[in-house]
């Protein structure tokens, strides 16, 4: 079976470089970006930042149940990179 694999290689290597060429960088861009270390903070980063961001509220002085400032998830991670 490798030897099969590697005789089809070979050959189409000799017969059109270009196109094995795209076919590999195709592959590792394909393949490579889940082992990626930068996905796993991408996603972590995501995870933090809200999909809809809160519409401002004009104070009137009379709202006690609304905090003056949004909490949300920690990024002390992030800080410590």
């Amino acid at each position: 079976m490798v030897t099969r694999l590697a005789t089809f290689c070979k050959n189409a290597w000799a017969k059109d470089p270009v196109l094995v060429m795209a076919f590999t960088i195709a592959g590792r861009a394909v393949i490579l970006p889940p082992l990626s270390p930068y996905t796993k903070y991408a996603a972590m980063i995501n995870e933090v930042n809200p999909y809809s961001y809160p519409v401002p509220l004009q104070d009137d002085g009379n709202m006690p149940d609304v905090p003056s400032h949004p909490q949300g998830p920690s990024l002390e991670w992030l800080k410590k990179l």
